[in-house]
């Protein structure tokens, strides 16, 4: 039987790591815009960045580092207010001077020590105000920092986002605990999103990489809230071993298994807070595609449902517009047979065998389970027996607000 695993939200300490926030002051005033996460020994370390072309100088440097240093880290360093994106030569050299920094502060190798950037893309980093920063960091790192940290990589989130849980492997209690920020410009493939997960089980550097990917897979790239993916998307895993369990070695043996399983529960939980928090969102939104011949052809359509404009507005509106899902799912790129495909607002079906269900009684039921702050939108393209889920929020009016004023 399964085990269940319990996810929590809220401080957490994961052994081997300290961690701080602090104010620099670059682009928020009064406010903690930095964060510094340190293991106490080498860790291996695994990422999974951005896609975008012009990904961003601390993307690049994190991709060297963890090249450079074979997998292992000692330190992250975050700020919040500047992306240091499309920032040339320049910017990246600002990063590596970054890095270098912590590590003369730390005392540690600086292909060991990773950057992330979340903010406003185009300004330079005033490495300056990071560097004066650095020992008030060094002096306040404790393992209970978590949750100011997360406060800290904010930018237009409205809350802090923390998930941990706990399990055996080898005989060893272990935790896994993250944090993350992002609340608009998500979408699959990540998004401006950054995710600083630790543990203390003990992993080799290739098995969690390989089990970050399966994982991302499924958690952060099955997330949406306005279909744009930004520059710095960055999801880091840092596995200190201070658990003391046999190290992993085995992508594929029982031990990764329950670890997988176990760090699939937080990122998924992580991922959900950042929808749930999307700009301007008062909707969340699952988008479940069953039936289909492969579930590379269920995720195609979900994440068209999910992504479009005119779904999410009539969400918003509480309108059961099933014309405009099925039109989205119509140019997916999936061959499909419409006459075979269903539809259903929460328990609600409006759509069967490729024509609607119409009459006054249906349209209020289906308006009716629109209205909660929980939604589901439920499509069956009978074809096959393999799905796949997407989760999404609605765009309001205050969505076009905040990025309207976002630089102001």
């Amino acid at each position: 039987m399964p085990v269940t695993i319990q996810v929590h939200r809220g401080g957490f300490q994961v052994p081997g790591f300290r961690v701080a926030a602090a104010r620099s002051g670059m682009r928020y005033k009064d406010r903690l815009d930095c964060a510094l996460m340190v293991s106490d020994v080498p860790a291996s370390a695994a990422g999974i960045f951005t896609r975008n072309r012009f990904c961003a100088a601390p993307v690049m440097v994190c991709r060297e580092h963890l090249a450079a240093s074979a997998g292992t880290a000692r330190a992250v360093l975050v700020n919040a207010g500047i992306a240091n994106a499309c920032t040339g030569d320049e910017g990246l050299e600002r990063a590596r001077r970054s890095a270098r920094a912590v590590a003369r502060r730390l005392g540690v190798d600086p292909a060991r020590v990773l950057v992330a950037s979340t903010g406003v893309i185009g300004p330079q980093i005033r490495e300056e105000l990071l560097e004066a920063v650095l020992p008030d960091l060094a002096e306040h790192l404790a393992p209970e920092g978590w949750e100011d940290a997360a406060r800290a990589i904010m930018t237009t989130d409205t809350v802090p986002k923390t998930a941990w849980a706990k399990g055996i492997l080898g005989g060893k209690e272990v935790t896994v605990g993250g944090i993350a920020k992002g609340s608009g410009m998500i979408a699959p493939d990540m998004a401006t999103m950054l995710a600083f997960v630790a543990t203390d089980a003990a992993v080799s550097p290739d098995v969690l990489q390989a089990l970050l990917k399966e994982v991302s897979d499924r958690t952060f790239n099955r997330i949406t809230v306005d279909g744009d993916t930004s520059t710095n998307d960055t999801v880091l895993v840092l596995a200190s071993g201070a658990a003391g369990n046999p190290s992993i070695q085995d992508p594929h043996g029982p031990d990764a298994h329950d670890f997988l399983n176990l760090l699939e529960a937080v990122c998924a939980d992580l991922a959900r807070q950042i929808v749930r928090d999307g700009e301007g969102a008062t909707k969340f939104v699952t988008v479940r595609v069953r039936g289909a011949r492969t579930r590379d052809r269920a995720a195609r359509v979900a994440r068209t449902v999910a992504n479009s404009p005119l779904v999410k507005t009539a969400l918003f509106g509480q309108d059961a517009n099933w014309g405009r899902v099925v039109a989205a799912a119509g140019r997916a790129g999936v061959d499909f047979a419409p006459d075979r495909v269903s539809l259903r607002f929460g328990d609600v079906t409006v759509f069967e065998n490729g024509r609607p269900l119409s009459g006054p009684e249906l349209e209020e039921k289906a308006s009716a389970v629109l209205r909660p702050k929980e939604v589901e939108i439920a499509l069956d393209l009978g074809e096959g027996e393999e799905e796949d889920t997407y989760y999404t929020c609605d765009f309001s009016y205050d969505y076009v607000k905040i990025n309207a004023d976002y630089r102001s």
